[in-house]
């Protein structure tokens, strides 16, 4: 055999150096080799392997000094082991991420162990990589590092159906349940990509009180999440909650009923909204407005609820203070809070030309129904409701560059000037004008707005108006 001794090789013209031919094979004294394929093995670490290129889809030998990916989408895949000498490395890596459904087998050569087991092994973990060294006899190939493609995650997303899907703000979906149904979760993500979602929830608004001036309903109780919205500040911001991590399963969407009008008759409280919900989200009804109410009548004070009723007129011959009572809001408790109180009702004082009595305004997401306005007789305003950039949907009461939910029911008065409901769909209440009256308005079909108190117990306007249906809003990210 001949022997060439330099201390240096370098290229004749160019920068490149071809040893041998190809299907030729180099020795390193120190053990490192650049095989037949061009690949080479043991540079580097004891104990490193040098990987294949070429994805392994069925059964074959492994080469010592090697890794390879393997990709079992197919159907499992058996590995068999080369002969086993001291410092021996052979690595694998599940290419796919089928390994849980169609494993490897480790197949043992001939006496050779694994782990001091003359069991062949199996690799059925998702996403694993495994590097094996040949140690001795006894204890044959053991693993020396072991790792997860899950340790190095990329960002996945939700994906989900049910109720009705927008896009928005490029990289969000919306899903508007105005009904009830299921927000179903196909696969979840990961905190890199979205495993959480946001949300609105509303629950149904109130009637209000029916006779001569009822106060006006509360509105459905009012819950939302929404961190990544823009602007950074906007009406309904102080409500914010936190997300709602979310589960590959369904979720039924329950989404609250307006209370139904009440009237012709005298001195009734409103009719409650109905709940809505969202997995461990639920939001109450608003509280009924109250009523007049005089020696003959019982005095019906405004109900609680997610944001309270406004309480009625009383005739001041006869009631007492203990009537013009407001219905809280935020009923049950929740933080942050859901809505707030109605107001306080006023006195019936018919002094003059079309009397001065008047009722409170239901509570509203935001605000507390304004108390009864002495004076001229004019209604109270419902609550204001919570404001919201557009990035929900075109869904809510539009209001300038907001769109709006849960607003309290105006409460009826004598004055002609118009009693608002908050905004958020809250309906006015019903009022005497000259030689007539005003029917009091309903709150918004899937805004939570309370319904507007009625102003008599008979005619066309001695019924009260009726609460808002609620709404369910979900909204994640679905791509980065």
């Amino acid at each position: 055999m001949s022997e060439v001794k330099v201390n240096k090789i370098s290229p004749r013209s160019g920068t490149t150096v071809t040893l041998g031919d190809s299907g030729d094979t180099f020795t390193i004294p120190s053990g490192a080799t650049i095989n037949n394929q061009g690949t080479a093995v043991n540079f580097g670490a004891t104990g490193s392997a040098s990987w294949v290129t070429t994805v392994k889809t069925s059964t074959f030998t492994a080469v010592a000094g090697e890794g390879y990916f393997v990709n079992t989408t197919g159907g499992v895949v058996s590995v068999n082991l080369p002969a086993g000498t001291a410092g021996a490395v052979v690595a694998i890596k599940d290419y796919a991420g089928t390994f849980d459904t169609n494993a490897v087998t480790l197949v043992q050569n001939g006496s050779d162990k694994i782990g001091g087991s003359t069991v062949n092994a199996t690799l059925d973990v998702e996403g694993i990589a495994v590097t094996l060294v040949f140690i001795d006899s006894t204890q044959g190939w053991l693993v020396t590092d072991s790792g997860l493609q899950t340790e190095v995650p990329t960002a996945s997303y939700i994906t989900a159906t049910g109720g009705t899907i927008t896009t928005a703000c490029t990289n969000f979906k919306v899903h508007t349940f105005t009904g009830p149904g299921t927000f179903t979760v196909c696969s979840v993500g990961n905190a890199a990509g979205s495993n959480t979602v946001e949300y609105i929830v509303v629950a149904g608004g109130a009637s209000g009180g029916s006779g001569y001036y009822g106060g006006g309903g509360g509105a459905g109780g009012f819950r939302f999440a929404s961190p990544s919205l823009a602007p950074l500040t906007y009406p309904a911001k102080p409500l914010a909650g936190s997300n709602v991590p979310v589960s590959a399963t369904g979720f039924p969407i329950v989404v609250g009923a307006g209370g139904g009008a009440k009237g012709p008759a005298m001195c009734l409280q409103g009719g409650a909204g109905s709940v809505s919900s969202f997995s461990t989200i639920t939001s109450a009804g608003g509280g009924g407005g109250g009523a007049w109410g005089n020696s003959s009548n019982p005095i019906t004070p405004g109900l609680a609820g997610g944001s309270g009723g406004g309480a009625g007129s009383i005739n001041s011959s006869t009631g007492g203070p203990g009537g013009r009572v407001a219905g809280a809001g935020n009923t049950p408790p929740v933080s942050p809070s859901q809505g707030e109180p109605g107001g306080t009702g006023g006195f019936n004082v018919p002094s003059g030309p079309d009397g001065t009595a008047s009722s409170a305004g239901g509570g509203g997401a935001m605000q507390a129904g304004q108390n009864h306005n002495p004076g001229p007789g004019a209604g109270g305003y419902g609550g204001e409701g919570g404001g919201l950039p557009v990035a929900f949907g075109s869904n809510g009461v539009p209001c300038g560059s907001f769109r709006y939910y849960a607003g309290g029911g105006g409460g009826a008065g004598d004055c002609g000037t118009t009693n608002i409901g908050g905004k958020g769909g809250g309906g006015q209440g019903g009022r005497y004008v000259p030689g007539s009256m005003v029917d009091p308005g309903d709150g918004t079909v899937n805004s939570g707005g309370g319904g507007g108190g009625a102003i008599d117990n008979s005619g066309p306007a001695s019924a009260s108006g009726s609460g808002g249906s609620g709404i369910v809003i979900i909204r994640y990210k679905f791509q980065g």
